[in-house]
């Protein structure tokens, strides 16, 4: 990770994503976002480490949300897809991506989309990126 982006509202969506990606196998959303969030940074035992408060909305208001979320996405996929049939990279990705449209009005949908997209480029691959632009598409509506 680069120091341009560190903190910046891109790694902290990155960082939610790996905290709930994290979560899908146990642990509690604290512990994950604390990991998530400091793993590749330099701390003494000493250091008292502040989680940003966008990366804790985020994690605790998917996990909060998640019955609403899955039954949105799975609205729009295709007849005989469900959440269960998809990789749990792109469903997470969905679920991260879906909550910042809906619960975020300064984040605009498109660019949610775009930061969703770029992360599934790196934890997926472009198929993904374009399933997922393709469904959280459909619950933006063109801006002015």
């Amino acid at each position: 990770m680069t120091n341009i982006f560190k903190d910046s509202r891109r790694d902290l969506r990155e960082r939610a994503f790996q905290t709930l990606f994290a979560l899908e196998f146990g642990g509690e959303a604290l512990d994950q976002a604390y990991f998530a969030y400091t793993y590749d940074k330099p701390i003494d035992e000493e250091t008292e480490v502040d989680l940003p408060s966008f990366l804790l909305s985020l994690v605790t208001g998917v996990r909060e949300e998640l019955p609403q979320l899955d039954s949105q996405i799975e609205e729009k996929l295709k007849e005989g897809w469900s959440l269960s049939r998809l990789i749990m990279t792109d469903s997470t990705l969905l679920r991260l991506g879906l909550y910042e449209i809906t619960s975020f009005e300064e984040t605009p949908g498109r660019v949610a989309i775009n930061e969703i997209i770029e992360i599934a480029k790196k934890y997926s691959d472009k198929t993904s990126a374009k399933f997922i632009n393709g469904v959280l598409s459909q619950f933006v509506t063109d801006e002015a």
